[in-house]
């Protein structure tokens, strides 16, 4: 076997003559995402607010077994999700990982002991079912961009303004380039998440850029690099000219394709032409960059979310259905060779390929809180903040900054338009602020208990412990490579 290489708008196994290789997956998100594993806030305070209430010794080692996102220590992925994963045809898996997995804030540039232990374990359990795998740095000190999913509780990515967080990230990437330069089942390096560099020409973007992708390549040449476009992986204009001069051939080009019509605001998706060409042509938008210079496009992030029975309750299929022909209409437009990983492989029910039995201790004890958070329209991923319940609240400080600010354009603040001023309302009320006063609730379910007790909360998310989304999985299945 040999290592993949990019050449053109493809991918291919770097063997005599070339052996083409669609990669086609999904991403396997972690404890950083809120929806995923349905704590509040960002991950850094749901640590701090657990080891407040267990102390240390207890909270780390309920950590370090439940973790989804990086440790991967014993439950969340383990060699039976490699082999369902596998029988789906799929051949690819993205790893999100997050810094302070690898460095603590109060100790930069110094590794964690045992730092790589369990991503070692989870690209093994691939490696071993022929799937590859694409780490992605998920959440970069500081936070590169304002979203919560970067894990740096604020709205302000101190990545783009601090040069010692990008100091950090380029020294983490050498690590882990060091760590994986031969391992040939590590298809490439993600090297940033959804950046949003606020700069009118994505000057420090592009400069971080260059100084990443300088000192990979002065430790492993062979990996593919996947780069997201800026503003959240969907915009390449401020890209240099020269990318193939300047990072090289070996380079792919990351867009993130979310469809309005997946998400509960998106309205009813009845396939329309006109819904349809909509579709179109937000795809062909994010990608027209990469296509008009004949360059390789990966599509690192996509997907609906779904209904859940406990909130929906009977109108649970049809919205489902409704979500499944979104799927499968994207899914007609990457059908041409294009080189995909659905957001996500597994969580507690509202996006995941796989997700937890609503009977499994961990949902069990958490059912009260997730349905506060639900109500409260807290998650930004997906919520409904469109029912009464929850506009009611909002609208008013929506109508002061629309009368306070009459010129539409002086409400344009950057990311705009993937942040209208209505999400940024959303984003700090409601995702920041009231999911703050959540945390120590959350916490406060745990306390108490012992060891024994917080293994059986972690072993909840054990492939045996979870649900199929047997139509979702159904789709990829007709699709995959």
């Amino acid at each position: 076997m040999s290592f993949l290489k990019v050449q053109g708008s493809s991918i291919y196994e770097d063997v005599s003559p070339p052996r083409e290789v669609v990669l086609r997956g999904a991403g396997l998100g972690g404890w950083m995402e809120n929806f995923i594993s349905g704590f509040p806030g960002c991950e850094f305070q749901i640590r701090e607010a657990l080891a407040d209430t267990l102390g240390p010794e207890k909270s780390e080692f309920f950590f370090d077994k439940a973790r989804p996102l990086f440790i991967f220590l014993e439950h969340f992925f383990t060699e039976s999700d490699a082999i369902f994963f596998r029988s789906l045809s799929l051949n690819c898996i993205r790893i999100a990982l997050n810094y302070r997995h690898f460095e603590d804030p109060m100790n930069p540039r110094i590794l964690r002991a045992n730092a790589f232990r369990h991503l070692d374990r989870a690209i093994s359990f691939c490696a071993a079912q022929e799937i590859y795998t694409i780490l992605d740095l998920h959440c970069a000190p500081g936070g590169q961009n304002g979203g919560w999913h970067s894990d740096h509780g604020t709205h302000v990515a101190g990545f783009w303004r601090h040069k010692h967080f990008q100091d950090s990230a380029v020294w983490l990437w050498e690590r882990l380039a060091e760590r994986y330069r031969d391992q040939r089942w590590v298809a490439g390096y993600n090297i940033l998440n959804e950046p949003a560099d606020p700069h009118p020409r994505a000057e420090r973007l592009i400069a971080f850029y260059d100084r990443v992708i300088h000192a990979i390549r002065a430790i492993d040449s062979r990996h593919i690099l996947f780069l997201d476009g800026n503003t959240y992986a969907a915009d390449f204009s401020a890209f240099p000219e020269d990318v193939t001069a300047r990072w090289g051939e070996n380079v792919a080009y990351a867009i993130h394709d979310y469809c309005v019509f997946g998400f509960p605001k998106g309205g009813i998706y009845e396939a329309t032409e006109e819904q349809k060409e909509k579709i179109r042509r937000g795809y062909a938008r994010k990608r027209v960059w990469m296509d008009e210079r004949k360059l390789c496009v990966w599509n690192g992030e996509w997907g609906p979310v779904y209904a859940r029975r406990e909130y929906e309750g009977k109108d649970t299929d049809e919205i489902n259905e409704r979500r499944y022909a979104v799927l499968r209409d994207q899914l007609q437009l990457y059908e041409q060779a294009s080189l995909w990983s659905i957001w996500l492989y597994k969580d507690i029910g509202f996006q995941g390929m796989v997700y937890v039995k609503p009977s499994t201790p961990y949902l069990t004890l958490l059912a009260p809180l997730l349905h506060k958070k639900y109500r409260l329209a807290v998650d930004t991923w997906g919520s409904d903040d469109s029912r009464p319940s929850v506009k009611e609240v909002y609208q008013p400080i929506e109508d002061l900054i629309k009368e306070a600010i009459p010129n539409e354009k002086d409400r344009r603040l950057y990311p705009w338009p993937n942040w209208t001023y209505e999400k940024r309302v959303a984003i700090l009320a409601r995702a920041t602020l009231v999911a703050e006063y959540l945390i120590k609730e959350w916490a406060g379910y745990f306390r108490g208990m012992d060891k024994e007790e917080l293994e059986e909360l972690a072993q909840s998310f054990r492939f045996e412990n979870c649900v199929q989304r047997e139509g979702l999985n159904e789709i990829l299945r007709a699709h995959s490579c």
